[in-house]
C-alpha cells in the first residue's frame, strides 16, 4: 500500500512577517553593538565609565593665549616677507607673503578645535586626560603610580589667569599634562591627586 507524501507546510504571510521582524531585530542589534564600540567619543566615553557630564574642559583663556602667540609669530613674518620680496625682487614676489598669512588663518580655526578636544575626568582609581582632533589620545594615570604632581605658570599664562598641571608617574608613558586650568583648580587637583597617590602607595 503506497501512502501519499505529506505536503510541505505552506509559508503563510504570518511566517514571512515573523522572518522580517526577526531580520529587522538582528539588524538593529548589530547597529547598537557597532555604536557601543565606535570611536573614542560618545559611546567610547561611556565604555570608560565616564558620562559626558563628568568630563571637565579647560579654560577659554588657553585658546586666547595660543591665538595671541600665533598672531605674534605669523603676522610679523607676513610683513617681513612682503617687504623683503617686494623691495628686492619686485611687487609680484611679495604675494608669497600670503603663505604665512594663510597659515595664520588656518591655525586660528585649528587652535579652536584643539582647545575643545582637551578634557579630563577623575575616576575612583585613575585620572583620564583626553586630547587631539585628527589623532585622538587618551592617557590613563593611575593614582598609585604618581610620583610627582606640580603646578606651573609662565608669564603669559599668569596674564590670562592660567596654570598647568604636570603629572609624573613611575612610567613615562603615563605622564600627563593638563594646560589651561585656573590656579585654584590646578592647586585643588594637585592636592587631591597627591593625597590619593600617597593613599594608594600605602595600600589604604
Amino acid at each position: 500500500m503506497t501512502g501519499t507524501p505529506a505536503a510541505a507546510p505552506d509559508s503563510g504571510p504570518n511566517d514571512e512577517a515573523a522572518d522580517h521582524d526577526e531580520a529587522g531585530h538582528d539588524e538593529a542589534a548589530g547597529h547598537t553593538a557597532a555604536t557601543e564600540t565606535d570611536g573614542t567619543g560618545g559611546a567610547g566615553t561611556e565604555a570608560e565609565g565616564i558620562t559626558a557630564g563628568e568630563w571637565r574642559a579647560v579654560e577659554h583663556g588657553l585658546l586666547l593665549l595660543r591665538r595671541l602667540v600665533l598672531l605674534c609669530t605669523l603676522l610679523p613674518l607676513t610683513v617681513a616677507v612682503a617687504l623683503a620680496l617686494g623691495l628686492t625682487a619686485g611687487p609680484a614676489w611679495a604675494l608669497f607673503a600670503l603663505i604665512p598669512l594663510a597659515s595664520a588663518l588656518w591655525g586660528w580655526g585649528a587652535l579652536a578645535r584643539n582647545w575643545r578636544s582637551w578634557r579630563y575626568a577623575e575616576r575612583a582609581d585613575d585620572l583620564l586626560v583626553a586630547r587631539g582632533v585628527l589623532w585622538r589620545e587618551m592617557t590613563v594615570v593611575p593614582y598609585g603610580r604618581m610620583q610627582l604632581v606640580e603646578v606651573t605658570s609662565g608669564p603669559l599664562e599668569r596674564k590670562y589667569g592660567l596654570a598647568r598641571l604636570q603629572l609624573h608617574t613611575a612610567a613615562a608613558t603615563t605622564d600627563a599634562t593638563i594646560p589651561g586650568l585656573t590656579p585654584g583648580e590646578a592647586e585643588r587637583l594637585r592636592d587631591r591627586l597627591t593625597e590619593l597617590g600617597e593613599a594608594r602607595s600605602a595600600g589604604l
